[in-house]
């Protein structure tokens, strides 16, 4: 589903120079979900920009669904994007002043279904998340849990092939945290490929597999927890 050989990003300014990425290499199967974590600024966040065709890298190869999008247009990887990537994103993004309904509807407004085809989207994806009930409320008569599964709908409706998660539960409390996870995983066994960026060790636990970044590159847990055993400096990572 999402391959990337020997990924590189470099942040450029008159004085400075930042690698972001550098000879980052990840394969993800269809199905999977996947955790991704890391300590601040260790590549995450660029990770998940280049992933969802937000940015470009600077080097290196990357194949979505078997494409292989490093050289796509803007206008191709719009499109690509709309058509296979669903976000997910920490702060929610819903539009105050729109009711559930209106704000899964917008992203599928892009799209150009016919009304008809965008109500069944929208319909069943609020029932997935258990809120089809409430479709006329606004986001402020909801709870957090509830705005952040408004969210996961809107990426549901566009029927995506993999979301990208960044942080979803990093605003909520416990236990709304716990029933988004559960959502999430009920997604991820309905067929959904996941990729998650979280800080959360036992989140992340709750995942098929844990990619960790370190200095933007894939670390090997098992390597770094016995440097920590050993090097008080390593385990500060």
């Amino acid at each position: 589903m999402l391959h990337m050989d020997n990924i590189g990003k470099v942040f450029r300014t008159d004085l400075i120079e930042t690698h972001a990425l550098r000879g980052f290499h990840l394969e993800v199967k269809e199905g999977e979900f996947v955790a991704v974590t890391g300590p601040s600024g260790s590549g995450k966040t660029t990770f998940l920009n280049i992933a969802g065709l937000l940015e470009n890298a600077s080097s290196g190869r990357y194949y979505l669904d078997g494409e292989e999008v490093s050289m796509l247009t803007d206008r191709e990887r719009s499109l690509l994007r709309n058509e296979k990537i669903g976000f997910i994103f920490q702060g929610y993004n819903l539009l105050p002043d729109l009711n559930l309904f209106d704000n899964v509807d917008v992203p599928l407004r892009y799209r150009g279904f016919s009304a008809a085809e965008r109500k069944r989207r929208i319909e069943q994806a609020l029932e997935q998340v258990g809120l089809a009930a409430r479709m006329k409320h606004l986001p402020s008569q909801l709870s957090g849990g509830q705005q952040q599964r408004v969210a996961i709908a809107r990426a549901l409706a566009g029927e995506p092939r993999i979301l990208l998660a960044d942080e979803p539960t990093g605003n909520l409390d416990s236990m709304m945290a716990r029933q988004v996870m559960e959502l999430l995983r009920e997604i991820n066994r309905a067929g959904t490929t996941i990729i998650m960026v979280t800080h959360d060790a036992e989140q992340a636990a709750q995942s098929q597999r844990n990619i960790h970044l370190v200095d933007g590159q894939v670390c090997d847990l098992a390597m770094l927890n016995r440097r920590r055993d050993t090097d008080p400096i390593a385990a500060q990572a």
